[in-house]
């Protein structure tokens, strides 16, 4: 069976991306890398609309702390916020383009200068000192929480790093570049003087340096927390990912229930072992001449309905899909894990053939096609089961007996029977089957020789 291929130039693009996460057997993982990206995608359009909706909250907002014509200034840098936010979705590519980290980094120009600059439309004119006593910083975490919605880990982290130089560098011009008023320090002086530290928090020429580094610095280690838990959380996400697509895979040969089992053992399939197990091989008779008859488009379709009707019943028998074998397939029953009920499923999937295919055959005869026959062959003994190949593994199920099930399916030509099974998986059926109808109408046949074998077999056969 094949996985779905990926452009080359996609991989490329994928194994470029700086969200690799570093261990080969989840970075590896293509497939579970594009699925990544399409959500982080999606993730930064929600960015986005999340930044949206709370510019529009904070203007609204606004209007109670700044109850004049001042607010119009506050909401011009909040359209330009929203503005820059259109446009990093209109070329974001979460993380990986120059072009977007450069308006992130005009988001964070923006936000500072904001809360540094004053308002020149404000009604009441302040020292520069006092635009940091408003605790206006904390605008800078909506940034950094849209951020997290898309960006990568490193992006994250980038944007605690960013915004901690841009905010020291305008802290430093404010402080070199502004006036200070000596007037109005002199009234808090006077008022303040037998009280040092309120005299220091009210101080209107005070940029309170202490505070400014506080809270940069636990903005930073919050986005370097963020960054390192959506690391992490990518991690879970591909190893899931991963996880799922075995899952699927073993889904393809596997019954649900034998993957439910698969799912909760460590690497049961790298175990070789000699275990009883039922073998089933079912083919079409006479597809050659039926091949002959009809265009290649028509052969597939064919072959494909008639697959995915046998595929169905291994499947609901708790059978394991081997191999397709051209116009038949090949199953087993009680691989990997052996159960009692074995050589009965295999038999009851047998006769659920036959059944399905008498339903497939009234409805092509209803379409003027014609009518199609299997024969079925079943064994059941000794095999030997295991991984094998090189470079690409294949759990594989060998022996004399799955050799012998192969030839009973060829006997049924020779027969001109439904269905042959040896009297050892008979017996073996006969012994646990809860349904005695699975019996019905077999003939029993002794001294059956078998080509391959040296000794001839009992077999029963339906006709």
């Amino acid at each position: 069976m094949t996985d779905t291929v990926l452009d080359p130039a996609k991989s490329r693009e994928l194994a470029a991306q700086p969200d690799r996460l570093g261990d080969s057997d989840v970075a590896d993982n293509d497939h579970a890398l594009q699925s990544l990206m399409e959500h982080k995608r999606r993730g930064l359009e929600l960015a986005v609309r999340a930044r949206w909706v709370a510019m529009i909250v904070t203007s609204v907002f606004l209007l109670f702390v700044y109850p004049d014509w001042g607010v119009v200034y506050y909401w011009a840098l909040s359209g330009l916020l929203c503005l820059n936010g259109y446009f990093i979705q209109r070329i974001g590519r979460v993380g990986q383009s120059p072009r977007e980290l450069s308006l992130i980094f005009v988001d964070l120009a923006i936000l500072t200068f904001a809360i540094v600059m004053p308002n020149p439309f404000a009604s009441v004119e302040l020292p520069v000192a006092f635009q940091y006593r408003f605790d206006n910083f904390m605008y800078f975490y909506v940034i950094l929480a849209t951020g997290t919605l898309a960006y990568s880990w490193r992006t994250v982290i980038t944007i605690g790093t960013w915004t901690t130089v841009i905010w020291f560098v305008g802290l430093f011009l404010a402080w070199s570049l502004s006036t200070p008023d000596d007037q109005l320090q002199a009234l808090v002086y006077d008022a303040y003087v037998e009280y040092p530290r309120i005299l220091e928090l009210f101080d209107p020429n005070s940029f309170m340096f202490s505070f400014r580094v506080q809270e940069v610095m636990v903005f930073l280690l919050t986005a370097v927390i963020l960054g390192f838990s959506i690391r992490r959380f990518d991690r879970l996400l591909l190893s899931n990912a991963a996880l799922t697509r075995e899952r699927v895979n073993l889904s393809r040969y596997f019954s649900p229930n034998v993957v439910d089992q698969l799912s909760k053992n460590d690497e049961p399939l790298k175990q070789v072992k000699r275990q009883k197990v039922a073998i089933l091989f079912v083919d079409i008779v006479g597809f050659t001449q039926i091949s002959e008859d009809q265009n290649p488009y028509e052969v597939i379709t064919l072959l494909r309905e008639f697959h995915a009707r046998m595929e169905r019943e291994v499947f609901r028998h708790s059978g394991t899909l081997d191999k397709y074998l051209g116009d038949g397939l090949m199953a087993t029953f009680g691989t990997p894990i052996a159960g009692e009920q074995d050589a009965a499923n295999a038999l009851a999937c047998a006769r659920a053939m036959q059944e399905t295919m008498a339903r497939w055959n009234q409805e092509r005869k209803r379409r003027g096609e014609t009518p199609i026959h299997i024969g079925v062959g079943v064994h059941y003994g000794d095999t030997l089961l295991g991984d094998i190949g090189a470079n690409r593994l294949e759990f594989a199920v060998i022996g004399t007996a799955v050799n012998v099930a192969s030839r009973l399916e060829g006997l049924t030509r020779t027969l001109e029977a439904r269905i042959v099974i040896s009297k050892v998986a008979f017996d073996r059926a006969r012994t646990v089957a809860v349904d005695p109808a699975l019996f019905n109408d077999f003939v029993p046949k002794d001294n059956q020789a078998v080509r391959g074998l040296r000794d001839p077999i009992s077999i029963y056969y339906l006709p």
